[in-house]
């Protein structure tokens, strides 16, 4: 009887499993602690890559800086990682005893997965729990200090990196970026539905290249679709070939566009912070 209450002995594997949950919640705690003083945080998503999404949130975060925000732009493309070279940011984040100190660009504090490369031309290939393992560290690392906002612009498509963020940086809304193209108003349908699946709030569609070349009206018909906003058009410049700065400072018509999406961002942000008001 008494051998029967002695507590039982966990096997190797039982112990192995209650550690892998303890780092677990200590590195979501961590996380969460570097995050703490961020008020808002919105991802910018796409179905398929190649529709012009680091592009948008880096202009959405130069944008909102203009306004006086203090902003921050986390790059976590893990297959592109392109946002620092985007927004043209001269230097490299610190790294000092274990931590990051977000680059500095045009007001926009920046942090990009494009920084952990040895070699920007090699591949990065990971699976499924080293992408998980590779985004967390990244988050628990990196000390934003405070933010108005802090701009994500995540992998595209509905895989594990995508998820990995969704599920541990507890996003506010996210902003889906397509194109008038079908293919990538499918692919943008796809992943909003996985959005809505995880509880998160659609804060809208942006339908970029739009214009005389590729057509327009793709992202206004997705929106009606599925009950979502639209929140505005980018038309396809040749402004945008200048590349050594974010285009929104380089063309007034460019950042009147940006300012319009971002003043109906705000708006959706209130709706979902006070759905009953």
């Amino acid at each position: 009887m008494t051998e029967e209450r002695q507590q039982r002995v966990m096997t190797p594997q039982e112990q192995a499993r209650l550690d892998a949950i303890k780092r677990s919640w200590q590195q979501r705690r961590q996380i969460g602690d570097k995050l703490g003083q961020i008020k808002k945080k919105i991802g910018v998503y796409s179905g398929k890559g190649g529709v012009g999404k680091t592009t948008v949130a880096v202009n959405i975060a130069t944008a909102l800086a203009q306004q006086g925000f203090a902003i921050g732009l986390l790059d976590v493309d893990i297959d592109c990682p392109n946002a620092h070279k985007v927004i043209g940011a001269q230097s490299p984040p610190s790294y000092i005893k274990g931590e990051f100190t977000p680059a500095l660009a045009w007001g926009v504090k920046i942090m990009s997965m494009g920084y952990l490369q040895e070699n920007e031309e090699e591949a990065i290939i990971m699976r499924g729990p080293m992408i998980h393992n590779v985004i967390n560290q990244f988050l628990q690392s990196t000390n934003w200090g405070e933010l108005d906002y802090l701009i994500v612009d995540l992998p595209p498509g509905t895989s594990d990196a995508p998820l990995t963020v969704m599920q541990t940086l507890q996003m506010d809304g996210f902003v889906t970026v397509t194109t008038p193209h079908e293919l990538a108003k499918l692919d943008a349908k796809r992943s909003i539905n996985m959005v809505k699946k995880l509880n998160i709030a659609v804060l809208g569609v942006v339908e970029n290249m739009s214009g005389d070349i590729f057509g327009k009206g793709a992202g206004e018909d997705l929106a009606r679709e599925l009950g979502i906003e639209f929140l505005g058009r980018f038309e396809l410049r040749s402004d945008y070939r200048k590349s050594d700065r974010p285009t929104v400072l380089e063309s007034k018509k460019v950042m009147d566009e940006y300012n319009k999406v971002i003043r109906g961002m705000q708006r959706q942000l209130e709706v979902v912070s006070n759905p009953t008001g």
